[in-house]
């Protein structure tokens, strides 16, 4: 995930790139032959309520599983871009063995640092290089998107619901064509309409795509952002929203629905102690919902009982495998057939999505 921003790396320093000590050794000792050191790179801040939170609660999992033999670090709001490097070079003077880049942007850095290092294990989320000491990891959120789009279809007299959208890549657009999808089901002929703010995380960016959705008449929202600022645009308005990435049910309970949640920490505790064991390969690896990695947040006092149970049936066929949200025949915008009957996107179509399904407003090119 996560958008390029230019930033020089002379002011990488003065802007606080965070080098931020965790886990159980002091920071700035060296690891005994018994610890293992394990470093994060942020692309946002730890307490955005969102994408960077779950991924550092993740981290601090990692902490309390493996105890005195890890010693975990992270530096956060670092830029997209070719600045990744100098960052990844810092880490490795520091000693870690394993390096987590959490960012869609950080991938071409990262990689060009992996073939560099290949005695450092590199693990990249929502790519797709991979090398000898480089593996990706993600999640199938389009299963818990599906079902946040069935509360929010639920939840819309209108069928009219707003999108905020970050950037036009393949995981945003699956995103927002599954959340169409289960609206569709809980609200026949639904629409949902993007704005595009180009950012990951600018809340006031994010409140005034909000506020100009909620301006166009829309009476559900949801979004794609890493903090909750949606959600302070529909409380003041009254309108129902969901969140995504992390529980954000705090900051808008009343008119809070549900969202897709990320659990990073058994997969980040597993690939920490491969490295540990010497056991570690490279995959790509695509979890979901049937093995936690993906989930969805509690639902809203808004929801009713009926609809948490259609939704959570749902849940339960999406797990056994019964069903699958991105199944044709699936039309596209123009109300063409993308997908023929019965044909099932696999996850390298997935990854390589650049259409909108039928109902969504907007253009998949961002704007």
């Amino acid at each position: 995930m996560k958008k390029s921003v230019h930033i020089a790396l002379t002011m990488l320093a003065a802007l606080g790139v965070g080098a931020c000590g965790g886990g159980n050794s002091p920071a700035g000792t060296g690891s005994s032959s018994s610890t293992i050191k394990a470093a994060w790179i942020y692309v946002g801040p730890t307490a955005d309520h969102g994408w960077t939170q779950a991924h550092d609660e993740g981290r601090k999992y990692v902490e309390q599983q493996l105890g005195s033999a890890v010693q975990t670090t992270f530096k956060e709001n670092v830029p997209e871009g070719p600045q990744v490097a100098q960052v990844v070079e810092d880490l490795i003077r520091d000693g870690n063995k394993i390096i987590f880049g959490t960012s869609f942007g950080f991938q071409d850095a990262m990689y060009t640092e992996a073939q560099k290092h290949p005695d450092i294990k590199f693990e990249q989320a929502t790519g797709t290089k991979t090398a000898s000491n480089m593996g990706e990891y993600f999640g199938a959120a389009e299963d818990a998107d599906y079902l946040t789009g069935m509360a929010l279809g639920a939840a819309s007299k209108k069928g009219k619901i707003g999108f905020v959208a970050p950037f036009p890549i393949p995981e945003v657009i699956r995103e927002i064509n599954a959340i169409s999808l289960g609206a569709q089901v809980t609200h026949p002929g639904a629409t949902v309409q993007v704005v595009w703010t180009n950012t990951w995380f600018d809340p006031t960016k994010e409140k005034q795509a909000a506020e100009s959705l909620l301006g166009r008449g829309v009476d559900a929202i949801g979004q794609g952002q890493d903090s909750p600022a949606t959600g302070d645009a529909a409380k003041a308005k009254g309108i129902p929203w969901s969140g995504y990435d992390s529980d954000q049910s705090s900051y808008a309970p009343d008119v809070w629905l549900t969202g897709t949640v990320y659990h990073w920490g058994p997969y980040y505790t597993r690939q920490v102690k491969a490295v540990k064991d010497g056991t570690w390969k490279s995959d790509n690896y695509y979890g979901s919902i049937g093995d936690a990695m993906i989930g969805l947040a509690p639902f809203g006092k808004s929801v009713p009982a009926s609809v948490q149970t259609q939704i959570t049936n749902k849940m339960d066929a999406l797990k056994n495998g019964s069903f699958y949200e991105f199944t044709g025949p699936l039309k596209d915008q123009s109300g063409a057939v993308h997908v023929p009957a019965g044909k099932k996107l696999t996850v390298d179509e997935l990854y390589a999505m650049d259409w909108f399904v039928q109902g969504v407003i907007g253009s998949p090119k961002g704007g």
